[in-house]
């Protein structure tokens, strides 16, 4: 499991990253807080406080190709 922080500030930001998130196989979570959402859902990731750091919880071992796509969000 890969764990990091991003931010989206942006909606585009929001809907780029669900996009990426999309065309992977495994499990990512966001937790914000004591808030844990699915990353693949747009609209669990606006019930969160987008002004913070998110963490992103990666469920994969095999995630390079993956975080190199989020690499302009990744803090």
């Amino acid at each position: 499991m890969n764990t990091f922080n991003i931010l989206l500030s942006s909606i585009n930001d929001v809907k780029n990253f669900v996009n990426i998130v999309n065309r992977y196989d495994f499990d990512v979570d966001l937790t914000s807080g004591r808030y844990v959402v699915d990353a693949k859902s747009i609209m669990g990731i606006f019930s969160l406080d987008l002004s913070k750091a998110i963490k992103v919880e990666v469920h994969s071992d095999n995630a390079d190709e993956f975080i190199a796509e989020l690499k302009p969000y990744i803090q």
